[in-house]
């Protein structure tokens, strides 16, 4: 059985925004448990110089959908314009994107394999090459990234999570 480009991004970036659903419900339902303030787990980050817990699922809205929305034109450029300030705001950028994700044609997506993309920020070109590499090797790893230290703030700041918590809704059956 051959795998085309949609079936091995899309899936994936379905599973990663919904686990990342499934985090934002427990840090807020941590911080309701626990007496804190909203903002205390909202702007809890790893080290100084990382970002905070809204910066992470604005990433994830960037390269799960936004890049689906740019890459077809040849072009893709991050927008962190618009980052969420609230469990609410978390919980609709990721609706967002799991509703621009679900828009997007299995035929859109394939034809990105043998395109050209470019990565620009700022005005400046840092890279580019096919379509297929530019979702696979950067912006999949990137939304693996992203997701991966929303998991760890929450962890590090006390939410109860394990590897299911991470993994989200799996494709697999369970017995």
């Amino acid at each position: 059985m051959s795998m085309t480009l949609y079936d091995a991004y899309i899936p994936t970036v379905r599973q990663v925004l919904g686990a990342m659903h499934g985090l934002v419900e427990k840090g807020e339902a941590h911080a309701k448990e626990h007496g804190l303030d909203d903002a205390e787990l909202i702007n809890a980050a790893l080290a100084d110089d990382m970002w905070a817990l809204p910066h992470h699922v604005r990433s994830c809205w960037v390269h799960g959908a936004r890049t689906l929305e740019l890459a077809p034109a040849g072009e893709f450029t991050p927008d962190f314009s618009e980052v969420p300030t609230s469990w609410d705001a978390m919980r609709a950028m990721l609706d967002d994107a799991l509703s621009k994700v679900d828009g997007v044609s299995a035929e859109t997506v394939n034809a990105l394999s043998g395109t050209h993309v470019r990565f620009l920020m700022g005005g400046k070109c840092y890279f580019e090459g096919d379509g297929q590499d530019f979702l696979l090797s950067f912006n999949q790893p990137n939304l693996y990234f992203h997701s991966a230290t929303f998991y760890d703030i929450l962890r590090h700041k006390g939410v109860k999570l394990g590897k299911p918590d991470f993994l989200g809704p799996m494709r697999l059956q369970r017995n």
